[in-house]
């Protein structure tokens, strides 16, 4: 087979929603992944007095300055780990005052220029929702081509003696991706198998879930980019259906062997990144060069199984998320061990969603690019997509489309 194009870079903007569906990415070109410095954050309690803290001690946390403005203002900086950046400025932090009192938190980006994410709180360290509209105030600014973008945002909070979070999405941090692999880990037909380690000594790993004997194997990945958490939610949604008790399941798990690492930079989620690991590099960018440890982990055990077993891949996904639901797959008028299985997929599952209008952009190269699905499909004939789901797609939606989604692909390999 060819190789496939450069594929896509991030589109920095957005303004108001067109009435037609976004054109997502653009070409990219091929960069270095060789280690770059970052910038490691300093973790530390800010005092701003009159009995009010904000903290970045917490794992996934973000936050590289704060001050207070007047009374009731408290003025917040998020800085990126390095430069140049894809723009996803990821922030997470705790407060806490010895009285309750009524506070604006202002969130700014000197680095970066823009907003992006809207605020997520919990009271209790765990499930994050969303901040009332009420008490979100977003300041604009007008670009040279005449689009608005939220150059800062305003929160207003409650705080008091107990800790309060805010952060970009609903969870900071690798604990929930953690307790969720312990609650896959519970069947009997799921196993966890560590390939590798990080730079910082975490572990990478995957589960193997199916009883089968190799000869058909499928590969779904998520969390390369630690902000973008929609992407592990429709993963996780996925992969649950798989491991059902129905005989549609049952008799996919006999034939096939999923393997699911959905923990791709765990460095990066952990330090609270807004796209790199602690190389400094967009893990999705190696892929052919394999200077980080975690693209190279996960490929040399995708080839170990192939040479051990004489199977093959049939399909893979790369689970992420972007400014709205797409999925980028590979140029139809290449075939790989399943032959149109991702266009029947997509068109199938999104058949199962009242008023849903897929939106596929498929690449037009025609040769290996450095992406994780380029990489699945050239290497291994893979039939491969990235699965991007929008930032504030509800999470209904991002239920049903993980569901859906694992459903037609039983329907349609277990005729196979």
């Amino acid at each position: 087979m060819k190789y496939l194009a450069p594929i896509v870079f991030f589109i920095f903007f957005v303004a108001c929603k067109p009435t037609q569906q976004w054109s997502g990415q653009g070409p990219i070109n091929v960069v270095s992944t060789k280690d770059k410095p970052i910038e490691t954050q300093v973790y530390r309690d800010f005092d701003l007095g009159d009995g009010f803290f904000i903290s970045n001690k917490m794992e996934g946390g973000r936050l590289n300055d704060a001050k207070r403005v007047n009374d009731t203002l408290i003025e917040v900086m998020i800085l990126p780990e390095n430069q140049p950046i894809n723009p996803s400025p990821w922030y997470a932090f705790k407060m806490w005052s010895e009285e309750e009192k009524q506070l604006w938190i202002r969130l700014t980006y000197p680095q970066n220029g823009f907003h992006r994410y809207y605020p997520k709180i919990n009271k209790r360290g765990l499930y994050y929702k969303k901040l009332d509209s009420a008490a979100f105030h977003p300041h604009y600014k007008t670009l040279e081509d005449g689009r608005r973008q939220i150059e800062f945002a305003e929160a207003k909070v409650w705080v008091g003696p107990d800790t309060l979070w805010i952060a970009a999405q609903d969870f900071a941090g690798t604990a929930y991706v953690e307790r969720w692999k312990g609650k896959i880990l519970e069947n009997d037909f799921v196993e966890k198998i560590e390939i590798g380690q990080s730079k910082e000594g975490r572990p990478l790993e995957i589960l193997k879930i199916g009883e089968a004997d190799d000869q058909k194997m499928l590969m779904a990945i998520s969390l390369q980019h630690p902000p973008e958490i929609p992407g592990f939610l429709a993963l996780k949604s996925f992969v649950e259906t798989l491991c059902e008790d129905s005989p549609q399941a049952k008799k996919f798990r006999s034939k096939y062997n999923l393997y699911v690492m959905p923990l791709m930079n765990p460095d990066g989620v952990a330090r609270g990144h807004w796209r790199h690991n602690v190389g400094g590099v967009d893990t999705n960018r190696d892929w052919i060069n394999f200077n980080q440890p975690e693209p190279k982990a996960l490929a040399e055990f995708m080839e170990s199984k192939v040479r051990e077993t004489g199977g093959e891949f049939v399909f893979a996904a790369d689970f992420h998320a972007t400014w709205e639901d797409i999925f980028y797959t590979i140029n139809e008028d290449l075939d790989g061990n399943h032959p149109g299985l991702i266009p029947k997929l997509i068109k199938r599952s999104s058949r199962k969603i009242p008023g849903y209008d897929p939106n596929i952009r498929p690449s037009e190269g025609m040769e290996r690019g450095v992406t994780s699905s380029s990489y699945f499909f050239f290497v291994h004939g893979a039939e491969a997509m990235t699965f991007e789901v929008g930032d504030n797609t509800p999470r209904r939606l991002i239920r049903q489309k993980g569901e859906t989604t694992a459903r037609e692909l039983m329907r349609i390999l277990n005729r196979k």
